[in-house]
């Protein structure tokens, strides 16, 4: 079996949901109907900053012997935190480079967002800041992905934001109605990665 590790925060994990209905568990269940010899494993954690990605990463590589496909899905808390785009842009090459180190022969696939997340309040503090912030928070994920040389999805929550049937009453995470729909969004990008073994 061939592993295949999503990296991420609570929309990974599956924040509030069964582990059954998280989008790992959903690709997992796509893997198998396709009988491909892969195995997910879920390394989501709620509230998880890029930073928190970075001490972690370490020890998360060395629990595995190979890995085959590493998917990175971190950059949400630090945007709701209007952390600097700058420093996201670090950890996350941190944490690729990591990647790259331990286990060379590891294909990454990087999973992209971007605003609007329901801000409510904080949409208005900035005024056009804020828009600047949006776009170059935005822009970070691609740019990450082009210079690495990276498959890419471009938005993992297309479909479901904003969209109140298909998230959490807290209408940030989606429920598991909306977690599949995460899981069609990744599935679009991993599979070929997956099928190409």
């Amino acid at each position: 079996m061939q592993n295949l590790i999503f990296f991420g925060n609570s929309l990974t994990a599956g924040y509030q949901l069964r582990a059954s209905e998280s989008f790992p568990a959903r690709i997992q269940e796509k893997i198998d109907a396709l009988g491909l010899p892969y195995k997910a494993h879920n390394y989501g954690v709620s509230g998880e900053t890029t930073a928190g990605g970075r001490q972690r990463i370490s020890s998360v590589l060395a629990r595995f012997t190979t890995i085959e496909v590493f998917v990175l899905e971190l950059g949400a808390n630090d945007g709701l935190r209007g952390i600097p785009v700058r420093e996201t842009t670090q950890n996350l090459q941190f944490i690729l480079d990591e990647v790259k180190r331990q286990h060379p022969e590891a294909r990454i696939v990087l999973v992209g967002l971007e605003f609007p997340f329901d801000l409510g309040p904080l949409a208005t503090l900035g005024g056009g800041r804020y828009g600047h912030y949006a776009q170059e928070f935005k822009a970070l994920f691609r740019q990450l992905a082009e210079k690495n040389q990276l498959d890419f999805v471009p938005f993992l929550l297309q479909g479901v934001i904003g969209q109140r049937h298909l998230n959490l009453p807290d209408g940030v995470h989606p429920n598991a109605a909306g977690q599949r729909i995460l899981a069609d969004n990744v599935w679009a990008v991993l599979r070929p990665v997956l099928e190409r073994g």
